[in-house]
């Protein structure tokens, strides 16, 4: 078949570890021989983010400003184990960070279902999406540690010079401190980017936060919430039939163990990088999950929502068989050319994503999957598969779709 045409570039991210191997699996197998690929692209590895002092990480976020569309592969935050095992030069911070603060917006992340994979919590029969605010809190905080007794405080300087202070604490020994910041456009970009999405899909919104603990922080995030719900959606939440709530995270922990699920939960940053973790997993896997930042500027950046597998990384490094699922990072692929697609009114390359993520799912519930899934399937007749004859079986199921 004659490849698929493309007329403008995704920028593509490339990653660490396992999932690099996957990355250039998935091209090779489903991606090259069917699609006329364009990509900008730009190395994450942790290699040339440290050769270049991590500028290729901004690089990559103003080339998705400029064309709009990003796929990105996961990539490794370092801790201090990695510091001598890259030989690194500083201990550089979040590449997700980095990108999500340049490009502001909100992250969707929603379990992709197949049958046979039954959901750890039995009365949950339909997906919950996690919208995860990505800007600020612990990702731009600002960190020390005191080395002994002492004074800390926040200063704010005005302008004009005016300071005003808040006392943190009155050190008697060592201790840590940390510093956050938000900002009220972020926080409104977020709540819009929800309510519009809630609107798309006609799902209840929830949102949660600590109010009651962070009277000034976590209730700004409440308020400006409220304040645009009231203004701007109430009515045609109400036309919709869909209902916006908040109420304390805790209480929304109990409330989702509880429900069927069918709704969106918004989070703030780091809420929902822990959250979406637990509903990936308790619906069946973490590399069973669809991940999109979604800038109120109009960026899309698609991503897995795991980590790089690096446990199955030293295995491959060794030479042993791996048995590493791709389907997230296959449907990160799948998103953005859909969005490519849709953008340029390419409808061949949006039904070739759809066709595709056709392929992972159908391949699954025939039997076919990688060793996370083959231990928690229900199907009676399943075979495991290592990580490229899983990729192999895609492309063989994909071709008989296209």
């Amino acid at each position: 078949m004659e490849k698929i045409k493309m007329t403008t570039p995704l920028v593509e991210m490339d990653g660490d570890e396992m999932t690099r191997i996957l990355w250039k699996l998935i091209k090779d197998e489903l991606l090259l021989p069917f699609v006329d690929l364009k990509t900008e692209y730009y190395d994450l590895g942790l290699n040339y983010r440290n050769e270049t002092n991590d500028q290729v990480t901004f690089d990559s976020a103003e080339a998705t400003k400029k064309y709009g569309v990003a796929v990105k592969c996961a990539t490794i935050t370092p801790n201090a184990a990695r510091m001598p095992e890259y030989n690194l030069k500083e201990m550089w911070k979040s590449p997700n960070g980095t990108i999500r603060a340049i490009l502001d917006g909100t992250v969707f992340r929603a379990p992709i279902i197949v049958k046979g994979i039954e959901p750890y919590v039995q009365n949950w029969k339909k997906p919950i999406t996690i919208a995860r605010h990505a800007y600020g809190d612990v990702y731009k905080g600002v960190e020390m540690k005191i080395p002994a007794a002492g004074k800390a405080e926040l200063v704010y300087t005005n302008e004009s010079g005016e300071e005003t202070r808040e006392l943190i604490h009155n050190f008697e020994g060592a201790g840590i401190i940390q510093g956050i910041h938000n900002l009220n456009d972020s926080i409104e970009s977020f709540a819009r980017s929800c309510f519009n999405f809630a609107l798309d899909t006609k799902q209840d919104l929830w949102f949660a936060t600590k109010d009651t603990i962070s009277k000034k922080y976590d209730h700004t995030f409440k308020d400006i919430f409220n304040d645009i719900f009231e203004a701007e959606y109430k009515e045609k939440f109400d036309a919709a039939g869909i209902e916006y709530f908040y109420t304390l995270i805790d209480d929304a922990v109990a409330r989702v163990m509880r429900s069927e699920g069918g709704y969106i939960w918004a989070c703030k940053n780091y809420d929902g990088d822990v959250m979406s973790d637990m509903v990936a997993t308790a619906f069946g896997s973490l590399s069973m999950m669809s991940s999109v930042l979604v800038s109120p500027k109009g960026y899309y950046e698609y991503e897995a929502a795991h980590g790089t597998v690096q446990r199955h990384y030293y295995k491959y490094l060794k030479g042993e068989e791996t048995s590493t699922n791709p389907i997230a990072t296959i449907f990160a692929w799948t998103g953005a050319l859909r969005k490519r697609g849709e953008l340029d009114n390419l409808p061949d390359l949006q039904a070739f994503a759809d066709k595709l993520e056709k392929a992972c799912i159908d391949t699954i519930e025939n039997g076919e999957m990688t060793g996370d899934l083959y231990l928690i399937s229900t199907l009676e007749n399943k075979k495991k598969l290592n990580t490229q004859d899983f990729i192999l079986a895609v492309r063989k199921t994909l071709e008989s779709l296209l």
